[in-house]
Parts: structure tokens; sequence; C-alpha cells
């Protein structure tokens, strides 16, 4: 399968759907809901430290490999499909219809779409 999405894209990406991840309570109107709210920070959080440690063009401390990277993501959207159930909100259509999107699209795009060819260190 040919990958459209380059490094630098999936970059771009990432910096668009962390704010959108932690913001998502007040954006789709569950921030009453305290589990659901706790999993979109933590979730954006985790996204951030990875993003932050990547070895990427965007990476700030180059210490993780993309691949490593990119496998993380995988991890952080099978979290995100499970955590209504897991956090207990399933009820909440908000919160969870919320957390399918960002587990979809995060498996979607990291896990699909996206080139695995690491930066060049050299």
């Amino acid at each position: 399968m040919d990958r459209p999405i380059s490094r630098k894209g999936h970059g771009l990406a990432e910096w668009s759907y962390i704010p959108l991840t932690a913001l998502s309570p007040e954006i789709m109107r569950f921030k009453d809901d305290p589990k659901a709210t706790t999993f979109a920070r933590v979730l954006s959080g985790l996204m951030l430290s990875s993003a932050i440690l990547t070895k990427s063009e965007w990476g700030l401390f180059k210490v993780l490999p993309f691949k490593a990277h990119l496998a993380g993501d995988v991890g952080i959207s099978l979290a995100s499909i499970l955590a209504p159930w897991v956090g207990k909100f399933s009820e909440d259509k908000k919160a969870r219809n919320t957390f399918l999107v960002l587990g979809l699209t995060g498996l979607l795009i990291g896990g699909l779409l996206t080139q695995r060819k690491e930066m060049n260190t050299a």
C-alpha cells in the first residue's frame, strides 16, 4: 500500500490533533463529565510527550524513533477507542463518539496512511 502521508505531514496532523484532543470536552460539550474530560487531557498529554520526543523535523528532543512514535500512536488510538468503556462514560454519547472518532482517526493516520521512513540523523 502506498502511504500518502509523509513524516512532515504526520507532524502537521499531530500538532493539530493534540490541542483538538485536549479541547474536545469544550468543543464537543462534554466538559461536565469529569472522567471523559480527564481521559481527553491524559491522551493529549501522552500525544504531546510522544511528539516532543520523536526523531523528526518537528520533535524537540529527538530520542524516540519515528516507527516507535507511530506504534505509540496506534496504542493511544486503541486506548481512545476503549476509553468510554474503561472509563465508564459510554452512556455519554458526545464523549463516547468523540473518543471513537479520535481513535479511528489516529489509527487511520498513524497506523495506515503515514510513511514509515525514519529521519536521517547524519
